[in-house]
C-alpha cells in the first residue's frame, strides 16, 4: 500500500486525496497550522491527520502539492526543510521555471520531483479532471497508479518537469483571462446601458463567455487564487519571449476581488467592486 500526503486538503487537494483513498491508498494530511474549513474537508473524506509535517513526511512515500500558486514555493521549502525522501508532485499551477526551482530544493533528499497539473473541477460522481504528469518515467508511473479506476484521469507526458505546468498554463490563459475580460466587457457596457444589447451580440456567437454572466461572481470569488495562477503564466510566456501584458492585466483585474474570498455576491455588486477597487 501507497501512503499519499496531500498538502493541503483544499476543495480539490480533498477531492483528490479522496480518490486516492478509495484507489486503496493510505491518505494522509498535515493538520498542525490548518483551518477549520480544512479539518471539516479532511474529516468528510476521510483523511487521516497527522500531528505535523514531520510526522507526514517520515510516513510518506508520495506527498502532493495542491495550494494556491503563491504558496507553491513556501510548501516545498516547509517540505524540504524535513528531508523528504519520497516522490513529491507540484500539481499546482506554476511557471515551468517554479517547478525547476522546487526541483532543485526538493532533489538533494527526494527520490524524485515530478510534475503536474490538474484539469478540470475537484473530482466527484459527475466530474473527472485530469492529472497530467511529467518527469521522471517510473516515479510518474507511480503517482500516476494511484489514480488507475479513480475519477481522476492521470495522464503521463514524454519529457522533463516543465511539461505538465507548461499546459496548464497553456491553459489558464485563456480561460481565466476570457473569464477576466467578459467581466470587464459587460462592465463597460453595463455603465452605459447596452448590456443587454452586449448579450445580444454575444447570443449570436457559437460559444461566448459573455453570455455567462452569471459566472461573473465565481470568478470573484476565486480572484485571490486566480490572480497569482495568472501571474505565474505571465511569467510563463516572459520566459519565452512572448507577450505577457495581457496575463498581468487579467491578474490586476483579479486583484481587484481579492478580498472577496468565496463570499456569495450577485453580478451588480461585482461589477462595483471592479470600480470602487480603483479608488482605494
Amino acid at each position: 500500500m501507497t501512503t499519499l500526503g496531500i498538502l493541503h486538503p483544499g476543495s480539490m487537494g480533498a477531492a483528490v486525496g479522496a480518490q486516492a483513498k478509495a484507489q486503496g491508498a493510505d491518505v494522509l494530511w498535515c493538520a498542525e497550522g490548518r483551518g477549520s474549513a480544512s479539518k471539516e474537508r479532511a474529516r468528510r473524506y476521510g483523511l487521516a491527520a497527522t500531528a505535523d509535517l514531520t510526522e507526514l513526511c517520515g510516513r510518506c512515500d508520495v506527498i502532493i502539492s495542491l495550494c494556491p500558486p503563491a504558496n507553491a514555493i513556501e510548501v516545498a521549502q516547509a517540505v524540504a526543510a524535513e528531508s523528504f525522501p519520497g516522490v513529491y508532485v507540484d500539481a499546482n499551477a506554476i511557471a515551468p521555471a517554479t517547478i525547476a526551482q522546487i526541483g532543485d530544493l526538493l532533489m538533494p533528499s527526494a527520490v524524485a520531483v515530478v510534475d503536474g497539473a490538474v484539469v478540470g473541477s475537484p473530482p466527484s460522481e459527475t466530474k473527472k479532471p485530469r492529472l497530467y504528469l511529467s518527469g521522471p518515467e517510473e516515479p510518474a508511473a507511480t503517482v500516476a497508479r494511484l489514480f488507475h479506476g479513480s475519477a481522476v484521469q492521470p495522464i503521463i507526458l514524454g519529457g522533463g518537469i516543465g511539461k505538465a505546468s507548461a499546459l496548464k498554463l497553456a491553459y489558464t490563459s485563456y480561460q481565466k483571462a476570457s473569464r477576466v475580460l467578459a467581466a470587464v466587457s459587460y462592465a463597460l457596457a453595463s455603465d452605459h446601458g447596452v448590456e443587454g444589447e452586449l448579450l445580444d451580440i454575444a447570443r449570436g456567437r457559437t460559444t461566448s463567455y459573455l453570455t455567462e454572466t452569471a459566472y461573473f461572481p465565481k470568478t470573484a470569488a476565486r480572484a485571490w487564487r486566480w490572480a497569482p495562477e495568472l501571474r505565474e503564466a505571465a511569467q510563463a510566456l516572459d520566459d519565452v519571449h512572448l507577450p505577457a501584458a495581457l496575463m498581468d492585466a487579467s491578474a490586476e483585474v483579479l486583484e481587484r476581488w481579492g478580498t472577496l474570498k468565496d463570499e456569495p455576491l450577485g453580478i451588480a455588486e461585482v461589477l462595483d467592486r471592479l470600480h470602487t477597487a480603483s479608488n482605494d
